[in-house]
C-alpha cells in the first residue's frame, strides 16, 4: 500500500512540480523585471532568428502563447557556442525565423532574461533580411546581475 501511495504521489507531483517551474521561469510576474535601461519594445510584427531552444515549437507556445510559423534562416559569419553566438567568419548557424507582436517579443525577452542575462541585436541573415537575435552579454556585465 506504501507503494501505491508513493507511485501515486509520484505521478500526481512530478507534473505540477514541472508545471510550477515553467510558470516561475516563463510567465512569472515575480522571476523578471525588465531594465529600466532598455529601449521600449516598437509595435510589431519582429521577426526574431532562433539558433537554440525556441526552434521547438512547444518551447514557443509555452514562452509566447502560440507555436507559430517559422522559416529555415541562416546567420552567416556566426558560430554557436553552448547558450552563444560568436563572430566567426566563414560559419555558419542554422536556425529559424519566427514572426512574433510586440507582446510575444516581451515574453520572448522575459524568456531570455533581457538585459540581465541576454541582449537583443538586429543582425542581417543570409538571405538579406534583417531579425532580431538574442546574444549573451558579456561575463563581465553578468557578474552583478541577477539570475
Amino acid at each position: 500500500m506504501r507503494r501505491l501511495y508513493l507511485l501515486f504521489a509520484t505521478l500526481l507531483g512530478l507534473p505540477l512540480a514541472v508545471a510550477g517551474w515553467l510558470w516561475l521561469t516563463l510567465l512569472s510576474p515575480f522571476t523578471y523585471d525588465r531594465p529600466d535601461h532598455l529601449a521600449p519594445i516598437d509595435a510589431g510584427p519582429h521577426e526574431v532568428f532562433v539558433y537554440g531552444t525556441l526552434r521547438f515549437g512547444l518551447v514557443r507556445w509555452l514562452v509566447t502563447g502560440r507555436a507559430g510559423e517559422s522559416r529555415s534562416a541562416t546567420l552567416e559569419d556566426f558560430q554557436r557556442t553552448a547558450l552563444d553566438l560568436e563572430e566567426a567568419p566563414g560559419e555558419r548557424v542554422k536556425g529559424e525565423v519566427i514572426t512574433v507582436s510586440a507582446a510575444e517579443l516581451a515574453r520572448l525577452d522575459r524568456y531570455e532574461r533581457l538585459g540581465i542575462r541576454y541582449e537583443r541585436v538586429r543582425l542581417t541573415l543570409a538571405d538579406g533580411s534583417a531579425a532580431w537575435v538574442y546574444r549573451r552579454l558579456p561575463e563581465d556585465a553578468l557578474e552583478g546581475a541577477r539570475l
